[in-house]
């Protein structure tokens, strides 16, 4: 009932003031009737006109409350000097305007204002009657009908400060919220993007010069044709393949009865992403150094789709047709490195327009697990990509701080083995 009261009294703000000053004045009207043995109210009728005034002036104490204070003590001040009584009936429209005052500014504001009000009207009403029966009324009954309002409105201050605080936490708390669920989007969109890249343009790449090596070999090698036109067939299969398994991950939660997904690929595939780079020409040397470590499912994923894009752009730009990866185990990280003799584009193919993304996806890759990567033309020739996993991910801040320690520059410690395909 309560809260129903102050939500009509918020929409109606001028109707609940003007009812509000009416009752003032019928209180005071009343208040004006009381007396004492000591003392009697005034038989005269024209201190009702003050009692009129003080009960219109309230009207403005939303937007005025120190006028409107200043209004309402002068005419209770009146009123006790001409004999009154100060009972909480003839004190309703200051104690009124003390509420509102204290509601609607600050501490010090209402304190110098209010300490004011009750020297004011303290002095007026001993003046009138300074000893009697109804001393005390005068005096402590005074001061603490006009402290009430004072606490009153500053409870009422207080508790608005809180629910305003508590608003805005809740609005910055939901602000917050979409925020954080649309960074989350935004990295799921980014992760998807990335995997479909990898899945597909790999074997596309191999796809298109398996298919381009065919068609130049068809005339005069059929053999080597019908056995490229064979590998080009497991190399749709196998992009097919992993396009299914990524966009099965989307369906997993929606769609409990799919398919079981086939594992995540991993560096124990290397030899099969080198024998689909062969078979669309490349020759690929890959050289391990060092004792092989166990790397962590992410850490595992996200060296093989570096290489895996390192050589589909070997693939596709290399002019010698030849690249080179090296692995090695050093301490607690993976140094890979994958290099060929060409140059950025290898001048055989003009840029796609728009540019790729490629290079930005293995940079993401790296930096998602704590690690590296560094991508670019060698001085000496060719085009180098250097990077640096942790064995275990960790946050990027954790990552090696020099850039270029991605590029094992050093002699090879441990044993090596070299495969030449």
């Amino acid at each position: 009932m309560t809260s129903n009261l102050e939500r009509y009294a918020e929409r109606h703000a001028r109707a609940a003031d003007v009812v509000t000053a009416v009752a003032l004045c019928v209180c005071a009207l009343f208040g004006a009737q009381i007396g004492t043995s000591d003392s009697s109210p005034p038989h005269a009728l024209w201190p009702a006109w003050i009692i009129v005034v003080s009960g219109v002036a309230v009207l403005a104490c939303r937007s005025r409350p120190r006028a409107t204070l200043a209004v309402t003590a002068v005419a209770a001040a009146v009123l006790t000097a001409l004999g009154y009584l100060p009972s909480p009936l003839l004190l309703a429209p200051v104690m009124t305007a003390l509420f509102w005052l204290a509601a609607l500014t600050d501490s010090r504001t209402t304190g110098l204002y209010g300490s004011a009000t009750v020297a004011l009207l303290l002095a007026t009403s001993l003046a009138a009657a300074p000893l009697g029966d109804d001393f005390i009324l005068r005096t402590v009954g005074t001061v603490l009908w006009l402290l009430l309002p004072v606490a009153l409105g500053g409870w009422s201050r207080s508790r608005r400060a809180y629910l305003e605080s508590v608003k805005a936490r809740a609005a910055h708390a939901e602000r917050t919220r979409e925020e954080e669920a649309r960074l989350r989007v935004a990295e799921e969109r980014m992760r998807i993007a990335r995997e479909l890249h990898d899945a597909v343009a790999h074997h596309m790449a191999v796809a298109h010069a398996q298919a381009g090596t065919a068609a130049h070999l068809a005339a005069t090698r059929p053999e080597q044709t019908r056995s490229i036109l064979a590998d080009l067939v497991g190399t749709t299969t196998s992009a097919l393949l992993e396009l299914r398994a990524t966009v099965g991950v989307l369906r997993q939660t929606a769609d409990p009865g799919a398919d079981p997904l086939e594992p995540t690929p991993g560096l124990d595939r290397l030899p099969e992403l080198v024998a689909a780079c062969e078979s669309a020409g490349l020759t690929v040397t890959l050289t391990t150094e060092g004792e092989a470590q166990p790397l962590s499912p992410g850490v595992d994923l996200t060296a093989y789709r570096i290489i895996q894009e390192a050589l589909t752009n070997a693939t596709k730009h290399a002019p010698d047709h030849a690249a080179r990866v090296r692995l090695r185990y050093d301490g607690s990280r993976l140094l890979i490195t994958v290099t060929n003799d060409g140059t950025a584009n290898g001048g055989a193919v003009p840029p796609m327009p728009g540019g790729g993304y490629g290079l930005m996806g293995m940079r993401e890759r790296a930096h998602s697990v704590g690690g590296e990567l560094r991508a670019g033309p060698r001085p000496e020739g060719g085009f180098e990509v250097a990077a640096a996993l942790p064995f275990q991910p960790r946050t990027p801040a954790d990552a090696p701080a020099r850039a270029d320690s991605a590029a094992p520059t050093d002699a090879p410690s441990g044993p090596r083995h070299e495969d030449t395909r």
